[in-house]
C-alpha cells in the first residue's frame, strides 16, 4: 500500500502532453518494461507526494493500493468509493460505525503492458494516479478528458 503524507517532492501538475500520449504501445503489445512491484509501488508514492498540498489535506477517508493487474485486464488504475461532492453530513456514519476508506488502485502490469520506456511508466503512473484523485473530488471522466487527463 502507498502511503500518502506531505509532498517530499514537487511535480508539475498540468495536463500530459498530447505527443506524450502518442508514443504509447498500444494494447496487446508484450510488456516491454518490467518495473518491479517495489519501484512501481516508490513511483505511485511519489506521484502522490506531488498532489499539491492544499489538495492532499483534502483527501478524506482514502487509501491508495498497488496491485499488478486488474480483473478487467485492461485498467490502468481504479477509484472505488463515494467522491467528496457525493457525500454529505451523514456520509458513513448512520449506523453509528466510521465508513470504509474509498480505494484507489493502479495496475501496474497494465501501465508497463503499454509503456516502451521507464519514463513511461513514471509519467503514465503520475497520470494514472492525478486521473484516480480526481474521481475522489468528483471529476468525471468527461470533464478529465476536457483536462487532457483520461
Amino acid at each position: 500500500m502507498a502511503s500518502f503524507g506531505p509532498p517530499s517532492r514537487r511535480a508539475s501538475f498540468g495536463p500530459p502532453s498530447r505527443r506524450a500520449s502518442s508514443v504509447l504501445a498500444p494494447l496487446g503489445w508484450p510488456v516491454v518494461v518490467d518495473v518491479t512491484p517495489e519501484r512501481f509501488e516508490e513511483l505511485v508514492g511519489v506521484a502522490l507526494d506531488g498532489i499539491p498540498e492544499g489538495l492532499g489535506r483534502m483527501m478524506d477517508n482514502v487509501a491508495v493500493f498497488v496491485e499488478d493487474d486488474s480483473r478487467a485486464g485492461n485498467l490502468l488504475g481504479l477509484y472505488h468509493g463515494v467522491p467528496l461532492t457525493s457525500r454529505n453530513n451523514a456520509y458513513g456514519y448512520s449506523s453509528g460505525t466510521f465508513p470504509m476508506p474509498d480505494r484507489i488502485t493502479i495496475y501496474r502490469v497494465p501501465i508497463c503492458h503499454i509503456c516502451r520506456t521507464e519514463d513511461e511508466v513514471v509519467r503514465q503512473v503520475r497520470v494514472t494516479v492525478i486521473h484516480e484523485v480526481a474521481h475522489h473530488f468528483g471529476i468525471d471522466d468527461d470533464r478529465l478528458t476536457e483536462l487532457g487527463w483520461a
